[in-house]
């Protein structure tokens, strides 16, 4: 071998080994760099807003709809700090365990509530409840260091974003699950009140009654303006009974060109707001409901139909019978109606729902229908029942 042809073997041998601690250095400076921004991507989430308005089904009259852009960030007003923007990617299946964990050790030491168990998973998971494996791996740790005689401040002290998860899942399934009183039928016949703790929210859906849905949160929108659809439909029958989800007020009643008939009923604590559009032409909802009505979960509060897309009132413009359900989610009285509204994808807390369904009766001479199991919801009891049901004592 030459000197030249040596001299240039080394030279090479050189080169290789310079590129490869270059690229090293620079795959670590890459490395460090994701995981500080994955670790601020929940406070990015509390400070960014991306989401469009509500499928201006939700948007009252009196706003008018614009071209679809919103600003992403909300500057703090009066010196307040609040959440901006949620991401709610829990799946039924997480749901459910915590959910049923939380029924079934409700009075032991064991107890945690089902949405410190969703929280500390996400806290570990970015909010990502794709693995059910993942998802019982976390779940199932922290309830053995609860049972080990761990205590939950302690365990989330230093868990980042902990605390980012829990207000947030906090809002969105707040009222869902507590102490109330419901009513049971005996083997006579009779009825009778039993206390229980547990899920005390109900499917929008009345039970009996089919219906059929699919993820269909952010596809596209076209009448009035092109936008995102911000809510979830559920298709089936013309008169199929609507229930309250969650005890709360009736915020708006009435008509609106994109929803049709529609109502919103808001939680007591203010934070979710729940749409129901597109009820049933000429008689859309209970005709004792107005503003201000006081409602509890499982009472039904309309019937399905097919109304909206017009500036006319009750008039069926929409294709195919269904209801739009949509929930927002509200941190600060500034986003209930502006640029920075969150509406959060509920298709898979609709399916959760599903397993409480309110059980309804038909009275034929006024064809309305009526909860057969009436409620007492400890949430309402500092609100006066407005609503002066029939078929109630």
């Amino acid at each position: 071998m030459t000197l030249k042809r040596i001299l240039a073997v080394n030279i090479l041998i050189l080169l290789v080994f310079a590129g490869i601690s270059y690229w090293s250095e620079e795959k670590e400076k890459l490395e460090i760099t994701m995981a500080e921004n994955t670790k601020e991507a929940p406070a990015e989430a509390a400070e960014k807003s991306t989401q469009s308005p509500a499928d201006t089904e939700d948007i009252p009259e009196t706003q008018n709809p614009d071209d679809g852009s919103r600003t992403s960030i909300q500057q703090e007003e009066n010196g307040k700090d609040y959440i901006r923007w949620v991401d709610f990617k829990v799946s039924k299946f997480a749901m459910s365990e915590a959910y049923e964990y939380d029924r079934d050790t409700y009075g032991t030491d064991e107890h945690i509530s089902w949405i410190d168990q969703l929280a500390y998973t996400a806290a570990y998971t970015g909010g990502s409840f794709d693995s059910d494996r993942t998802v019982c791996q976390y779940m199932d740790q922290l309830r053995e260091k609860i049972r080990q005689g761990g205590k939950m401040e302690k365990l989330v002290k230093d868990l980042e974003y902990f605390s980012y998860y829990q207000e947030a899942y906090t809002a969105v399934l707040g009222g869902m699950v507590g102490e109330y009183e419901i009513e049971v039928s005996d083997e006579d016949g009779s009825k009778r009140w039993e206390k229980r703790y547990g899920l005390k929210a109900f499917s929008p859906i009345a039970k009996g009654f089919p219906y059929s849905d699919y993820d269909d949160f952010g596809a596209s929108r076209s009448y009035g303006y092109k936008r995102n659809h911000l809510g979830h439909d559920m298709l089936g029958q013309v008169g199929t009974p609507v229930t309250a989800v969650e005890s709360g007020y009736v915020e708006a009643l009435g008509w609106n060109q994109y929803g049709g008939w529609r109502i919103g009923i808001r939680s007591f604590d203010k934070k979710r707001y729940y749409y129901y559009a597109h009820l049933r032409q000429g008689f859309p909802y209970q005709p004792e409901l107005k503003e201000g009505s006081v409602v509890l979960a499982g009472d039904v509060i309309g019937y399905m139909g097919h109304t909206g897309y017009s500036t006319t009132e009750d008039v069926n413009n929409i294709d195919q019978t269904h209801l739009h359900f949509g929930m927002q989610i509200i941190f600060d009285e500034s986003q209930k109606d502006g640029d920075n509204e969150i509406w959060i994808d509920c298709y898979q807390i609709t399916n959760f729902l599903y397993r409480n369904q309110s059980e309804t009766a038909r009275n034929d001479e006024t064809k309305e229908w009526r909860r057969i199991y009436l409620m007492k919801d400890p949430a309402a009891e500092a609100y006066e029942r407005t609503a002066d049901y029939s078929m109630y004592p």
